[in-house]
């Protein structure tokens, strides 16, 4: 059998392989295993059933989703800039209308994702667009074989002028917060769950260890993101899953040290 890609039906992560044996990202405590049993889809099976869409959700800043839901169902964020566009985090899959329409914004010259949740089709962007940075922080290049990192880094990493990955760990040993100063926003990874309505309007704010089991972060994973993200200025978070221009860096430190000052357990605070 030939070395391909395979997307695991159940939680959508990649592998290049011959024949997955399972899926690293399920077997994980931070997912659920498939009630079913195993099942990997090759790239032509999803390419053949799945479709996107692109969506501009602010100005200079693109939103790529994969229809029908694959796997956890993420989401791909494109920020357009003059120096070359920064991709963060992927779509589960690309169609190619959507791998056409970020080569009609200028492609990519620097991709980065903050952990195995977030990664998505990566291996597409970076055989689509081949951009001279693949950045993923040193302690999750485990979870990386469906694509090539270029730059591993440890504590911070700048892509590009005012573009810093920062390693803050906790949901994952590896996970890294993308700081966009221009646009103040922070690609946060799964620091943080932001709660949202139908029509997309955040309510509740949580940070989890494991989503699915409600595993809380220790005080010391919390300190961490809070020195972490304490310094930097940011009007809007995004995750792999959610924009939330309603959430700024006011609304995460609260909900940090409301954190902090209990005994460790997950809760939602209300925004």
């Amino acid at each position: 059998m030939p070395l391909s890609w395979f997307a695991c039906a159940n939680c959508g992560f990649w592998q290049r392989h011959f024949a997955p044996p399972d899926c690293p990202v399920c077997t994980d405590v931070r997912n659920d295993l498939p009630e079913d049993g195993w099942r990997f889809l090759p790239e032509a099976d999803v390419a053949a059933t799945h479709d996107g869409a692109a969506r501009e959700v602010a100005p200079g800043l693109w939103a790529f989703t994969t229809t029908p839901a694959l796997g956890l169902g993420g989401t791909g964020w494109l920020i357009v800039r003059d120096g070359g566009n920064i991709a963060f985090e992927a779509a589960p899959y690309y169609s190619d209308a959507m791998l056409d329409q970020i080569e009609a914004l200028g492609g990519i010259a620097f991709l980065a994702a903050s952990h195995a949740h977030g990664y998505g089709a990566l291996f597409q962007l970076q055989r689509r667009f081949d951009p001279a940075v693949v950045a993923i922080q040193r302690d999750d290049l485990q979870l990386t074989k469906a694509f090539r990192v270029t730059m591993p880094f440890d504590d911070t990493l700048e892509l590009a002028p005012g573009y810093t990955l920062h390693h803050v760990g906790g949901h994952y040993e590896g996970q890294a917060a993308l700081h966009d100063a221009p646009g103040r926003r922070l690609f946060c990874g799964d620091m943080f769950k932001i709660d949202q309505d139908p029509a997309g309007r955040s309510h509740a704010i949580s940070s989890h260890k494991a989503f699915h089991k409600d595993i809380p972060l220790t005080h010391a994973e919390l300190r961490r993101y809070r020195d972490a993200i304490a310094p930097l200025d940011f009007d809007a978070v995004l995750t792999p899953f959610e924009y939330a221009p309603e959430v700024d860096r006011a609304v995460t430190l609260a909900a940090l040290d409301d954190g902090l000052a209990r005994a460790p357990g997950v809760r939602k605070l209300a925004l």
